[in-house]
Protein backbone atom coordinates (compact mmCIF):
# COMPACT_ATOMS: atom_id res chain seq x y z
CA UNK A 1 0.00 0.00 0.00
CA UNK A 2 2.91 2.65 0.11
CA UNK A 3 3.26 2.34 -3.50
CA UNK A 4 -0.52 3.40 -3.65
CA UNK A 5 0.02 6.21 -0.77
CA UNK A 6 3.05 8.16 -2.47
CA UNK A 7 0.72 7.99 -5.72
CA UNK A 8 -2.03 9.43 -3.87
CA UNK A 9 0.36 11.94 -2.21
CA UNK A 10 2.00 12.92 -5.65
CA UNK A 11 -2.07 13.39 -7.10
CA UNK A 12 -3.32 15.76 -3.90
CA UNK A 13 -0.20 16.71 -2.22
CA UNK A 14 1.47 14.94 0.75
CA UNK A 15 -0.73 17.40 3.30
CA UNK A 16 -3.97 16.09 1.91
CA UNK A 17 -2.55 12.55 2.33
CA UNK A 18 -3.55 12.08 6.03
CA UNK A 19 -2.87 8.59 7.42
CA UNK A 20 -2.10 9.70 11.15
CA UNK A 21 -3.51 11.52 13.83
CA UNK A 22 -6.90 12.15 15.22
CA UNK A 23 -9.32 11.40 11.78
CA UNK A 24 -12.52 10.79 13.50
CA UNK A 25 -14.00 13.67 12.00
CA UNK A 26 -13.71 11.49 9.13
CA UNK A 27 -14.04 7.71 9.90
CA UNK A 28 -17.00 8.41 12.89
CA UNK A 29 -20.43 8.62 11.64
CA UNK A 30 -22.74 11.18 12.45
CA UNK A 31 -24.76 9.79 15.40
CA UNK A 32 -21.24 8.48 16.71
CA UNK A 33 -22.57 4.87 16.84
CA UNK A 34 -19.99 3.54 13.91
CA UNK A 35 -16.02 4.50 13.61
CA UNK A 36 -14.03 2.99 11.10
CA UNK A 37 -10.35 2.97 9.88
CA UNK A 38 -9.32 4.47 6.88
CA UNK A 39 -6.62 3.90 4.60
CA UNK A 40 -5.77 7.12 4.30
CA UNK A 41 -8.18 10.21 4.39
CA UNK A 42 -7.73 11.89 0.81
CA UNK A 43 -8.75 15.16 0.04
CA UNK A 44 -8.42 16.10 -3.99
CA UNK A 45 -8.86 20.17 -4.76
CA UNK A 46 -10.72 19.65 -8.08
CA UNK A 47 -12.18 17.21 -10.37
CA UNK A 48 -9.05 15.78 -12.21
CA UNK A 49 -7.52 15.13 -9.00
CA UNK A 50 -10.89 13.09 -7.94
CA UNK A 51 -10.26 11.31 -11.56
CA UNK A 52 -6.75 10.47 -10.68
CA UNK A 53 -7.23 9.34 -7.10
CA UNK A 54 -10.30 6.97 -8.32
CA UNK A 55 -7.44 5.60 -11.31
CA UNK A 56 -4.83 4.46 -8.68
CA UNK A 57 -7.33 2.97 -6.60
CA UNK A 58 -8.74 0.94 -9.57
CA UNK A 59 -5.21 0.36 -10.31
CA UNK A 60 -4.72 -1.59 -7.01
CA UNK A 61 -8.74 -2.72 -6.89
CA UNK A 62 -8.44 -0.10 -3.77
CA UNK A 63 -11.96 0.97 -2.57
CA UNK A 64 -13.00 4.16 -1.71
CA UNK A 65 -15.60 5.67 0.13
CA UNK A 66 -16.97 9.18 -1.01
CA UNK A 67 -17.53 11.78 1.74
CA UNK A 68 -19.31 14.97 1.91
CA UNK A 69 -20.04 16.96 4.92
CA UNK A 70 -20.22 13.27 6.70
CA UNK A 71 -23.74 14.10 8.13
CA UNK A 72 -25.75 11.15 6.72
CA UNK A 73 -27.44 9.22 9.42
CA UNK A 74 -27.63 5.75 7.91
CA UNK A 75 -23.67 5.00 8.30
CA UNK A 76 -23.20 5.37 4.36
CA UNK A 77 -19.64 7.70 4.56
CA UNK A 78 -17.59 6.28 6.66
CA UNK A 79 -15.06 3.59 6.23
CA UNK A 80 -15.29 -0.28 6.80
CA UNK A 81 -13.12 -1.14 10.21
CA UNK A 82 -10.44 -2.97 7.74
CA UNK A 83 -7.70 -0.09 7.39
CA UNK A 84 -8.01 -1.02 3.54
CA UNK A 85 -10.48 1.63 2.49
CA UNK A 86 -9.36 5.09 0.98
CA UNK A 87 -11.98 7.90 2.21
CA UNK A 88 -12.62 10.27 -0.93
CA UNK A 89 -13.21 13.81 1.19
CA UNK A 90 -15.11 16.03 -1.46
CA UNK A 91 -15.00 19.23 1.58
CA UNK A 92 -12.19 20.82 -0.73
CA UNK A 93 -14.14 20.58 -3.95
CA UNK A 94 -15.98 23.88 -2.43
CA UNK A 95 -16.33 26.32 -5.42
CA UNK A 96 -19.51 28.59 -7.23
CA UNK A 97 -18.19 27.93 -10.14
CA UNK A 98 -21.17 29.95 -11.85
CA UNK A 99 -24.85 32.04 -11.78
CA UNK A 100 -26.90 31.92 -15.04
CA UNK A 101 -29.88 34.35 -13.91
CA UNK A 102 -31.65 33.97 -16.88
CA UNK A 103 -31.41 30.24 -16.92
CA UNK A 104 -32.17 30.44 -13.06
CA UNK A 105 -29.37 28.04 -12.11
CA UNK A 106 -26.42 27.77 -10.52
CA UNK A 107 -23.64 25.16 -10.80
CA UNK A 108 -21.27 24.70 -7.63
CA UNK A 109 -19.04 21.94 -6.38
CA UNK A 110 -20.15 18.83 -4.60
CA UNK A 111 -18.02 20.28 -1.42
CA UNK A 112 -19.56 23.09 -1.08
CA UNK A 113 -22.05 23.75 2.05
CA UNK A 114 -25.34 23.57 1.40
CA UNK A 115 -25.89 27.00 3.57
CA UNK A 116 -23.61 28.90 1.50
CA UNK A 117 -25.34 27.95 -1.69
CA UNK A 118 -28.57 29.70 0.29
CA UNK A 119 -26.42 32.52 0.78
CA UNK A 120 -24.78 32.94 -2.50
CA UNK A 121 -28.42 32.45 -4.25
CA UNK A 122 -29.62 34.85 -1.51
CA UNK A 123 -27.48 37.86 -2.31
CA UNK A 124 -27.59 37.12 -6.21
CA UNK A 125 -31.26 37.58 -5.19
CA UNK A 126 -32.89 33.92 -5.78
CA UNK A 127 -33.49 31.43 -3.71
CA UNK A 128 -32.39 28.39 -3.59
CA UNK A 129 -35.07 26.24 -1.38
CA UNK A 130 -33.23 23.03 -0.20
CA UNK A 131 -33.12 23.05 3.97
CA UNK A 132 -32.49 20.91 6.70
CA UNK A 133 -31.53 20.56 10.08
CA UNK A 134 -27.28 19.91 8.95
CA UNK A 135 -27.28 22.82 5.95
CA UNK A 136 -24.67 24.59 7.93
CA UNK A 137 -22.86 21.44 7.63
CA UNK A 138 -23.78 19.17 5.06
CA UNK A 139 -22.84 19.67 1.62
CA UNK A 140 -24.54 19.28 -1.73
CA UNK A 141 -22.34 16.55 -2.79
CA UNK A 142 -23.74 14.69 0.41
CA UNK A 143 -27.17 16.18 -0.49
CA UNK A 144 -27.79 14.47 -3.95
CA UNK A 145 -25.91 11.45 -3.19
CA UNK A 146 -28.18 10.35 -0.43
CA UNK A 147 -31.75 12.69 -2.05
CA UNK A 148 -32.43 14.46 0.83
CA UNK A 149 -35.22 16.10 1.12
CA UNK A 150 -36.22 18.66 4.18
CA UNK A 151 -38.59 20.88 4.91
CA UNK A 152 -39.67 21.69 1.44
CA UNK A 153 -40.56 19.05 -0.10
CA UNK A 154 -43.74 20.04 -0.34
CA UNK A 155 -43.59 22.42 -2.94
CA UNK A 156 -39.81 22.72 -4.11
CA UNK A 157 -39.09 18.62 -4.31
CA UNK A 158 -36.61 16.64 -2.81
CA UNK A 159 -32.68 16.98 -3.96
CA UNK A 160 -33.15 14.94 -7.26
CA UNK A 161 -36.07 17.71 -8.28
CA UNK A 162 -33.84 20.55 -7.95
CA UNK A 163 -30.76 19.07 -10.11
CA UNK A 164 -30.69 19.83 -13.75
CA UNK A 165 -27.02 18.22 -14.47
CA UNK A 166 -23.99 16.34 -12.90
CA UNK A 167 -20.43 16.27 -13.20
CA UNK A 168 -19.49 13.11 -12.26
CA UNK A 169 -15.80 10.67 -11.68
CA UNK A 170 -16.63 7.15 -12.95
CA UNK A 171 -15.49 3.81 -10.75
CA UNK A 172 -12.65 3.68 -14.22
CA UNK A 173 -11.45 7.32 -13.22
CA UNK A 174 -12.66 8.61 -16.21
CA UNK A 175 -15.20 12.53 -16.29
CA UNK A 176 -18.45 12.69 -17.21
CA UNK A 177 -19.21 16.31 -17.51
CA UNK A 178 -23.33 17.11 -17.94
CA UNK A 179 -23.45 20.31 -16.00
CA UNK A 180 -25.56 22.00 -19.20
CA UNK A 181 -28.03 22.49 -17.20
CA UNK A 182 -30.84 22.16 -19.79
CA UNK A 183 -34.67 21.33 -18.86
CA UNK A 184 -35.15 19.23 -21.49
CA UNK A 185 -32.76 16.71 -23.06
CA UNK A 186 -34.82 13.12 -24.00
CA UNK A 187 -31.45 11.11 -25.37
CA UNK A 188 -31.57 8.03 -23.36
CA UNK A 189 -31.10 6.98 -20.44
CA UNK A 190 -30.91 9.97 -17.76
CA UNK A 191 -27.77 8.97 -16.10
CA UNK A 192 -28.49 12.28 -13.67
CA UNK A 193 -31.04 10.22 -11.71
CA UNK A 194 -29.19 7.24 -11.73
CA UNK A 195 -26.28 9.12 -9.81
CA UNK A 196 -28.85 10.71 -7.44
CA UNK A 197 -29.15 8.63 -4.65
CA UNK A 198 -26.61 6.25 -5.13
CA UNK A 199 -24.84 6.81 -1.94
CA UNK A 200 -21.53 6.98 -4.07
CA UNK A 201 -21.73 3.53 -5.27
CA UNK A 202 -21.78 4.34 -8.96
CA UNK A 203 -19.83 7.37 -9.20
CA UNK A 204 -18.44 10.47 -7.50
CA UNK A 205 -20.47 13.68 -7.75
CA UNK A 206 -18.08 16.48 -8.06
CA UNK A 207 -20.47 18.98 -9.66
CA UNK A 208 -23.77 19.85 -9.75
CA UNK A 209 -26.10 22.61 -11.67
CA UNK A 210 -28.91 23.21 -9.02
CA UNK A 211 -32.22 25.36 -9.87
CA UNK A 212 -33.07 28.86 -8.67
CA UNK A 213 -36.27 30.22 -7.83
CA UNK A 214 -37.12 34.18 -7.24
CA UNK A 215 -37.22 35.06 -4.08
CA UNK A 216 -40.92 35.05 -2.38
CA UNK A 217 -42.35 38.70 -1.74
CA UNK A 218 -43.80 37.46 1.67
CA UNK A 219 -43.39 34.33 3.66
CA UNK A 220 -45.41 33.69 6.61
CA UNK A 221 -45.41 31.26 9.12
CA UNK A 222 -47.71 29.61 12.10
CA UNK A 223 -47.25 27.09 14.92
CA UNK A 224 -51.00 25.36 15.06
CA UNK A 225 -52.52 22.46 17.79
CA UNK A 226 -54.58 20.29 16.60
CA UNK A 227 -56.76 17.46 17.94
CA UNK A 228 -55.29 14.80 16.32
CA UNK A 229 -53.44 13.59 13.18
CA UNK A 230 -56.59 12.78 11.29
CA UNK A 231 -56.86 16.62 12.09
CA UNK A 232 -53.51 17.45 10.87
CA UNK A 233 -54.14 15.57 7.82
CA UNK A 234 -57.29 17.24 7.01
CA UNK A 235 -55.45 20.64 7.40
CA UNK A 236 -52.94 19.60 5.15
CA UNK A 237 -55.67 19.32 2.78
CA UNK A 238 -57.27 22.31 3.35
CA UNK A 239 -54.36 24.17 3.29
CA UNK A 240 -53.57 23.11 -0.34
CA UNK A 241 -56.64 23.92 -1.47
CA UNK A 242 -56.33 27.35 -0.10
CA UNK A 243 -52.83 28.34 -0.51
CA UNK A 244 -52.13 26.32 -3.55
CA UNK A 245 -48.68 25.98 -4.92
CA UNK A 246 -47.68 28.56 -2.07
CA UNK A 247 -47.83 25.59 0.84
CA UNK A 248 -43.97 25.60 1.25
CA UNK A 249 -43.31 23.67 4.55
CA UNK A 250 -45.97 21.34 6.29
CA UNK A 251 -44.55 19.53 9.72
CA UNK A 252 -46.33 17.73 12.51
CA UNK A 253 -44.61 17.42 15.90
CA UNK A 254 -46.02 15.41 18.80
CA UNK A 255 -46.22 16.29 22.30
CA UNK A 256 -43.25 14.10 23.61
CA UNK A 257 -40.57 14.81 20.78
CA UNK A 258 -41.52 18.93 21.77
CA UNK A 259 -41.77 18.45 25.29
CA UNK A 260 -37.54 16.88 24.80
CA UNK A 261 -37.28 20.75 23.61
CA UNK A 262 -38.51 22.08 26.64
CA UNK A 263 -36.73 20.10 28.89
CA UNK A 264 -33.64 20.21 27.25
CA UNK A 265 -33.63 23.62 25.78
CA UNK A 266 -35.43 25.73 28.49
CA UNK A 267 -34.57 28.81 26.31
CA UNK A 268 -36.32 27.89 23.76
CA UNK A 269 -39.88 29.06 24.04
CA UNK A 270 -41.85 26.20 22.39
CA UNK A 271 -45.72 27.03 21.84
CA UNK A 272 -48.43 25.11 24.25
CA UNK A 273 -46.20 22.87 25.57
CA UNK A 274 -47.83 23.33 28.95
CA UNK A 275 -51.48 22.30 27.08
CA UNK A 276 -52.09 18.53 28.25
CA UNK A 277 -54.58 18.79 25.59
CA UNK A 278 -52.45 19.66 22.71
CA UNK A 279 -51.51 15.76 21.35
CA UNK A 280 -49.48 17.13 17.90
CA UNK A 281 -48.92 20.64 16.66
CA UNK A 282 -48.47 21.70 13.29
CA UNK A 283 -45.98 23.88 11.59
CA UNK A 284 -47.16 25.30 8.79
CA UNK A 285 -45.30 27.85 6.08
CA UNK A 286 -47.02 29.99 3.08
CA UNK A 287 -44.29 31.38 0.50
CA UNK A 288 -45.76 33.95 -1.82
CA UNK A 289 -45.02 35.98 -4.31
CA UNK A 290 -48.18 38.42 -4.26
CA UNK A 291 -48.05 41.26 -1.68
CA UNK A 292 -47.40 40.91 2.48
CA UNK A 293 -51.02 42.29 3.25
CA UNK A 294 -52.76 40.30 0.26
CA UNK A 295 -50.95 36.94 1.51
CA UNK A 296 -51.15 37.41 5.30
CA UNK A 297 -54.92 37.89 4.90
CA UNK A 298 -55.02 34.68 2.96
CA UNK A 299 -53.17 32.69 5.58
CA UNK A 300 -54.96 33.82 8.27
CA UNK A 301 -58.48 33.15 6.48
CA UNK A 302 -57.00 29.72 6.07
CA UNK A 303 -56.29 29.73 9.66
CA UNK A 304 -59.69 30.96 10.59
CA UNK A 305 -61.32 28.39 8.30
CA UNK A 306 -59.21 26.09 10.33
CA UNK A 307 -60.62 27.03 13.76
CA UNK A 308 -64.07 26.46 12.51
CA UNK A 309 -63.94 23.32 10.82
CA UNK A 310 -62.31 22.05 14.58
CA UNK A 311 -59.00 20.83 13.06
CA UNK A 312 -57.00 23.70 14.76
CA UNK A 313 -58.00 24.63 18.32
CA UNK A 314 -55.11 27.45 18.66
CA UNK A 315 -52.03 29.01 16.87
CA UNK A 316 -49.21 31.20 16.94
CA UNK A 317 -48.40 33.45 13.56
CA UNK A 318 -45.53 34.75 13.23
CA UNK A 319 -45.03 38.61 13.01
CA UNK A 320 -41.74 38.78 11.09
CA UNK A 321 -39.06 36.58 10.01
CA UNK A 322 -37.13 36.62 13.28
CA UNK A 323 -40.33 34.91 14.90
CA UNK A 324 -40.68 32.71 12.30
CA UNK A 325 -37.30 31.31 12.39
CA UNK A 326 -37.32 30.97 15.96
CA UNK A 327 -40.73 28.69 15.44
CA UNK A 328 -38.42 27.09 13.11
CA UNK A 329 -35.61 26.48 15.34
CA UNK A 330 -37.85 24.46 18.13
CA UNK A 331 -39.05 22.33 15.09
CA UNK A 332 -35.17 20.76 14.12
CA UNK A 333 -34.30 20.78 17.71
CA UNK A 334 -35.84 17.95 18.14
CA UNK A 335 -33.29 15.92 17.02
CA UNK A 336 -30.87 17.30 19.56
CA UNK A 337 -33.47 17.30 22.31
CA UNK A 338 -33.37 13.35 21.13
CA UNK A 339 -29.75 13.16 21.52
CA UNK A 340 -29.51 15.09 24.52
CA UNK A 341 -32.24 12.64 26.04
CA UNK A 342 -29.80 9.49 25.33
CA UNK A 343 -29.37 6.91 22.09
CA UNK A 344 -32.25 5.91 20.31
CA UNK A 345 -33.82 4.64 17.85
CA UNK A 346 -34.45 6.48 14.21
CA UNK A 347 -36.90 5.54 11.30
CA UNK A 348 -37.44 7.68 8.45
CA UNK A 349 -40.35 6.41 6.96
CA UNK A 350 -42.84 7.34 4.17
CA UNK A 351 -46.50 6.43 4.35
CA UNK A 352 -49.37 7.40 1.65
CA UNK A 353 -50.45 11.01 3.65
CA UNK A 354 -54.07 9.59 3.72
CA UNK A 355 -52.95 6.41 6.22
CA UNK A 356 -50.06 8.06 8.35
CA UNK A 357 -53.01 8.47 11.23
CA UNK A 358 -54.37 4.79 10.96
CA UNK A 359 -50.29 3.70 10.58
CA UNK A 360 -49.35 5.74 14.01
CA UNK A 361 -52.19 4.14 15.65
CA UNK A 362 -51.39 1.05 14.62
CA UNK A 363 -48.16 0.72 15.57
CA UNK A 364 -48.09 2.42 18.82
CA UNK A 365 -50.28 0.40 20.29
CA UNK A 366 -48.13 -2.30 18.71
CA UNK A 367 -44.75 -1.32 20.38
CA UNK A 368 -46.59 -0.32 23.82
CA UNK A 369 -47.56 -3.94 23.69
CA UNK A 370 -44.72 -5.43 22.68
CA UNK A 371 -42.08 -3.64 24.79
CA UNK A 372 -44.12 -1.62 27.70
CA UNK A 373 -42.70 1.81 28.75
CA UNK A 374 -40.89 2.74 24.91
CA UNK A 375 -41.75 6.38 24.26
CA UNK A 376 -42.16 7.52 21.26
CA UNK A 377 -40.38 10.59 19.55
CA UNK A 378 -42.83 11.39 16.47
CA UNK A 379 -42.87 14.41 13.83
CA UNK A 380 -41.38 15.09 10.24
CA UNK A 381 -42.81 16.32 6.72
CA UNK A 382 -46.37 15.46 6.88
CA UNK A 383 -46.49 17.54 3.92
CA UNK A 384 -44.79 14.63 1.91
CA UNK A 385 -45.39 11.89 4.19
CA UNK A 386 -42.19 11.62 5.54
CA UNK A 387 -42.40 10.47 9.30
CA UNK A 388 -39.04 10.31 11.47
CA UNK A 389 -41.09 7.72 13.42
CA UNK A 390 -38.40 7.52 16.68
CA UNK A 391 -37.94 5.42 19.86
CA UNK A 392 -36.64 6.21 23.03
CA UNK A 393 -36.00 4.16 26.39
CA UNK A 394 -37.77 3.78 28.72
CA UNK A 395 -37.64 6.80 31.44
CA UNK A 396 -34.77 6.06 33.52
CA UNK A 397 -33.76 2.66 31.81
CA UNK A 398 -30.39 2.52 30.30
CA UNK A 399 -30.05 3.58 26.71
CA UNK A 400 -27.36 1.10 26.01
CA UNK A 401 -28.77 -1.79 27.33
CA UNK A 402 -31.96 -0.76 25.51
CA UNK A 403 -30.41 -0.24 21.75
CA UNK A 404 -28.49 -3.80 22.75
CA UNK A 405 -31.88 -5.95 23.59
CA UNK A 406 -34.36 -4.23 22.20
CA UNK A 407 -33.24 -2.25 18.85
CA UNK A 408 -33.28 -5.31 16.54
CA UNK A 409 -37.01 -6.21 17.54
CA UNK A 410 -38.25 -2.69 17.64
CA UNK A 411 -36.87 -2.36 13.31
CA UNK A 412 -38.75 -5.73 12.58
CA UNK A 413 -41.51 -4.52 14.46
CA UNK A 414 -41.39 -0.78 13.12
CA UNK A 415 -40.81 -1.91 9.37
CA UNK A 416 -42.82 -4.58 8.85
CA UNK A 417 -45.84 -2.21 10.26
CA UNK A 418 -43.94 0.15 7.16
CA UNK A 419 -44.61 -2.57 4.32
CA UNK A 420 -48.18 -3.40 5.65
CA UNK A 421 -48.66 -0.16 4.57
CA UNK A 422 -47.28 -0.38 1.82
CA UNK A 423 -44.61 2.70 2.60
CA UNK A 424 -40.91 2.90 2.69
CA UNK A 425 -38.21 2.24 5.66
CA UNK A 426 -36.03 4.64 4.39
CA UNK A 427 -37.80 8.27 3.19
CA UNK A 428 -34.60 10.93 3.00
CA UNK A 429 -31.82 9.67 4.93
CA UNK A 430 -30.77 7.07 2.33
CA UNK A 431 -29.43 3.15 2.83
CA UNK A 432 -25.84 2.93 3.67
CA UNK A 433 -24.43 0.11 5.35
CA UNK A 434 -27.20 0.39 8.61
CA UNK A 435 -30.59 -0.85 6.24
CA UNK A 436 -29.04 -3.09 3.95
CA UNK A 437 -30.27 -6.19 5.72
CA UNK A 438 -33.49 -4.39 5.52
CA UNK A 439 -33.33 -3.54 1.54
CA UNK A 440 -32.57 -7.28 1.04
CA UNK A 441 -35.60 -7.95 2.76
CA UNK A 442 -38.35 -5.02 1.97
CA UNK A 443 -37.78 -4.50 -2.07
CA UNK A 444 -38.70 -6.85 -4.59
CA UNK A 445 -36.47 -9.81 -5.83
CA UNK A 446 -36.69 -7.96 -9.34
CA UNK A 447 -35.85 -4.51 -8.26
CA UNK A 448 -33.18 -5.91 -6.14
CA UNK A 449 -31.57 -7.51 -9.43
CA UNK A 450 -32.03 -4.81 -11.23
CA UNK A 451 -30.01 -3.01 -8.42
CA UNK A 452 -27.09 -5.53 -8.41
CA UNK A 453 -27.01 -5.40 -12.76
CA UNK A 454 -26.27 -1.45 -12.90
CA UNK A 455 -23.63 -1.93 -9.80
CA UNK A 456 -22.24 -4.68 -11.88
CA UNK A 457 -22.55 -2.63 -14.95
CA UNK A 458 -20.97 0.68 -14.07
CA UNK A 459 -18.42 -0.81 -11.37
CA UNK A 460 -17.33 -4.19 -12.26
CA UNK A 461 -14.61 -4.30 -9.59
CA UNK A 462 -16.96 -2.85 -6.91
CA UNK A 463 -14.45 -0.46 -5.48
CA UNK A 464 -17.02 2.09 -4.73
CA UNK A 465 -18.55 2.62 -1.30
CA UNK A 466 -18.54 -1.71 -1.42
CA UNK A 467 -21.15 -3.04 0.31
CA UNK A 468 -23.18 0.12 1.03
CA UNK A 469 -27.23 0.10 -0.41
CA UNK A 470 -26.87 -2.71 -2.12
CA UNK A 471 -24.57 -5.92 -1.79
CA UNK A 472 -23.30 -8.01 -4.69
CA UNK A 473 -22.61 -11.62 -3.10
Amino acid sequence: MSVLLDRLRAIVGAANVLTEGDLSAWEQDWRKRSRGKALAVVRPGDTQQVAAVVQACAATDTSLVPQGGNTGLAVGSIPDESGTQVLLSLQRLNRIRSIDAANLTMTVEAGCVLQTLQETARNAGFLFPLSLAAEGSCTIGGNLATNAGGTQVVRYGNTRDLCLGLEVVTPQGTVWEGTSGLRKDNTGYDLRDLMIGSEGTLGVITAATMKLYPLPAAQLTAWAAVPSLEHAVTLLGLAHRRLGPGLTGFEVMGKFALSLVAKHFPALRVPFADDDAVPYCVLLENSDSESEDHARARFEALLETAFEDGCVTDAVVAENLTQAHQLWHVRESIPLAQAEEGLNIKHDISIAVSRIPAFVAETDALLAREIPGVRLVNFGHLGDGNLHYNVQAPDGGDNKAFLRDHEDRINTLVYDAVEKFAGSFSAEHGVGSLKVDKLEKHKSPVALEMMRAIKRGLDPQNILNPGRVIRLA
